[in-house]
């Protein structure tokens, strides 16, 4: 450690001498030591008259589970309602077992050597992950839907190659675009079926 230097007592001054310091320290603060007021921020080159109003915001959409989860409650107790707390553990529920069901569908396509999750690996998963009866209904209620699934997959590309066909005016919509326009198709011609 450095030796610590040696405190000298202060002087002590007359009271006459310590009124006149503190007017010659006020005396010495000028204006222009002060802070300068905030000046007006002018807009930015390129900027119109339309930009002075603030934009909405759109809020970023979240993909939640709740409709779906209120809908089978609904189905199973009509008069029984939810709290959004949960709600919201529901939704981390299902998120969490669709987190585990698609990790081991991965590795049974990876050890088979294939490049694609069917619906047979998905099966296979739910019967790994999901204990006893639990599975057993997941895999009857599964075959049931997948079959409609094709159905309307297949319709669905049935009417975008008739439409195309049918009305070259019309530009065929790209392969994503199509099924989904497809199955918007579908949907109207069965409403327009039921009534």
């Amino acid at each position: 450690m450095a030796p610590k230097a040696e405190k000298k007592p202060a002087e002590k001054k007359p009271a006459s001498e310590k009124a006149t310091e503190e007017k010659k320290a006020v005396a010495e603060k000028t204006p222009a030591e002060k802070k300068p007021k905030a000046e007006k921020r002018l807009p930015k080159e390129g900027a119109s008259a339309g930009d002075k109003k603030k934009k909405k915001r759109t809020k970023k959409s979240v993909e939640t589970y709740k409709i779906y989860i209120f809908k089978v409650l609904k189905q199973v107790h009509p008069d029984i309602g939810i709290s959004s707390k949960a709600m919201g553990i529901m939704n981390s529920f299902i998120n969490d077992i669709f987190e585990k069901l698609a990790q081991e569908a991965s590795k049974l396509a990876r050890y088979n050597k294939k490049p694609t999750i069917t619906s047979r690996e998905i099966q296979t998963s739910v019967r790994l992950v999901l204990p006893g009866e639990l599975a057993k209904h997941a895999v009857s209620e599964g075959t049931k839907a997948v079959p409609s699934y094709k159905f309307l997959s297949r319709t669905a590309e049935t009417l975008v190659f008739l439409a195309s066909c049918f009305l070259p005016s019309l530009p065929p919509p790209a392969a994503a675009e199509g099924k989904e326009a497809a199955l918007d198709t579908v949907g109207d011609l069965a409403k327009d079926g039921e009534g």
